[in-house]
């Protein structure tokens, strides 16, 4: 017989347990996880990366405004914590004073685990006395780290450690370190499930869907670190890309040719990175080297040749009738 019919009874059936009222935590926000809140020095990015044996744990837990700062808040989640902290900061208050103010008026909080960074490097971090074991919190330089429900102690230090000796990584790449280590020093006691990274620059943005340098979630994988990994790689290979598409418009092709071939070298399996480097080669005059790229393109996937047809009439590609002749022949 199956004790609780949903995931909803059985947080109703512990809030009643620990005397707390249902009504005091948000309905279905239960992300146990290790994360991290961190600032780059140099640059001034910041970041929120985060792990967790729960669906989609990054629509939760993992907050943060250009100019601003991050938040993670996870256990019982109170998603409040996020923007209004945000918010908070960027009125004048510093990150500690903001989670103290957020806390103090949370009357679940002893089931909360929040850390909150901003721009100018202030940090803090609180876990409520109900969290699961292990439960813990490192705050450090620029960053904090932070874990409940973990398998066993050695999880957050292994996050710190990880954090301080990966400082030449651009603030991303280390952000992955920290989570890799988090698994590899035992991690969620429960497995994995999802896990997302986001990254925010230092001074305020205008337009709110430019805000976010990096923004990548992995809802659901059996290896939800290893696929950010592989998705932050893949995203900044097309950074390149769009460098080299950059250095196409202002006339400098060695500039655009080191950019593509950057982002080639990354991912030399995509058709659509070796597409666009031939379609700009053939723009800019270099068609005799542009066609055994696009040759060995079409005999892979023949709709590539059916869109080359395509991108002249919005002036996408602007050779002569006779070289798009000579490119479609292949």
């Amino acid at each position: 017989m199956k004790l609780f019919k949903s995931k909803s009874a059985l947080i109703i059936a512990v809030l009643l347990l620990t005397q707390l009222s249902y009504s005091q935590v948000y309905k279905d926000q239960f992300a146990h996880t290790f994360s991290i809140v961190a600032r780059d020095v140099k640059t001034g990015e910041m970041a929120v990366g985060v792990q967790s044996h729960w669906f989609n744990v990054g629509s939760i837990v993992a907050w943060g405004k250009s100019g601003v700062g991050v938040v993670a808040t996870q256990s019982f989640v109170n998603p409040s914590y996020g923007p209004e902290g945000l918010e908070l900061i960027q009125n004048g208050t510093t990150a500690k004073a903001a989670l103290k103010t957020l806390v103090e008026k949370d009357e679940g909080r002893d089931f909360r685990q929040v850390a909150m960074l901003d721009v100018n490097g202030n940090v803090d971090a609180f876990t409520g006395a109900n969290c699961v074991e292990s439960a813990h919190q490192i705050i450090g330089d620029n960053f904090s780290v932070q874990a409940n429900m973990m398998l066993n102690d050695n999880v957050v230090p292994a996050m710190e450690k990880a954090f301080k000796t990966n400082s030449n990584l651009p603030l991303a790449e280390r952000v992955i370190k920290v989570l890799q280590a988090a698994q590899a020093a035992g991690g969620d006691i429960r497995g994995r499930q999802s896990a997302a990274l986001i990254v925010v620059g230092p001074e305020l943005i205008e337009n709110s869907w430019e805000d976010k340098l990096v923004d990548l979630n992995v809802e659901d994988s059996d290896e939800p670190i290893e696929e950010l990994d592989r998705l932050l790689k893949l995203h900044n290979a097309y950074n390149f890309m769009n460098e080299g598409d950059l250095a196409v418009e202002h006339g400098d092709m060695d500039k655009a040719m080191k950019a593509y071939g950057t982002a080639q070298s990354m991912f030399p399996k995509n058709l659509e990175m070796k597409y666009w480097t031939a379609i700009a080669m053939a723009n800019s005059g270099q068609l005799d080297e542009a066609l055994p790229i696009f040759k060995s393109i079409f005999e892979k996937d023949n709709n590539w040749r059916t869109m080359t047809k395509r991108l002249t009439k919005p002036g996408l590609l602007t050779v002569s009738e006779t070289d798009l002749n000579r490119i479609l022949n292949l």
